[in-house]
């Protein structure tokens, strides 16, 4: 049987190969696997089949429309008129609104991620008999799995 299981990487996943050992799992049957850090910078612009839930026209669309109001109204003053001066600041709103958001998430966002250091996850295959599945699975949880599943061959 094949069980697989995730940890973060730290000192949780040594003591639980090492208890895993010690029940009788020979070395040659662990396999742990890190799992690789993102390197490439996140898209700032959506696409169709690629959307990571971070949006940047959020604050342009509302601040835009409240600029847009107060345009049209002052507009009515204005030599140009209520409508030119509403589009005018829409656009004007859209565009601080879209900065607000690119500042937010290029300087803000970037620093936080940095701060966290969240480090990739381990993948950990151990190959055992039928017989110490339950215990494996016990011990893999013991020592703070994320996950984990079992494969039988």
């Amino acid at each position: 049987m094949q069980i697989f299981s995730t940890f973060e990487h730290s000192s949780y996943l040594e003591l639980s190969i090492t208890s895993l050992e010690k029940i009788g799992v020979s070395r040659e049957c662990i396999l742990a696997v890190p799992l690789i850090n993102r390197v490439e910078e996140r898209r700032l612009f959506d696409t169709l089949h690629r959307a990571d839930g971070i949006s940047l026209f959020d604050k342009g669309a509302a601040i835009g429309t409240a600029f847009a109001v107060i345009g049209a109204s002052v507009g009515f003053v204005l030599e140009w008129g209520p409508i030119y001066w509403g589009l005018i600041g829409a656009a004007v709103g859209f565009i601080i609104g879209f900065i607000i958001d690119y500042i937010i998430f290029k300087v803000i966002h970037k620093r936080k991620r940095v701060l966290k250091g969240k480090q990739s996850e381990v993948v950990l295959v151990v190959e055992c008999s039928k017989e110490l599945v339950d215990k494996v699975e016990e011990i893999l949880w013991e020592h703070l799995a994320l996950g984990v599943a079992k494969v039988e061959e």
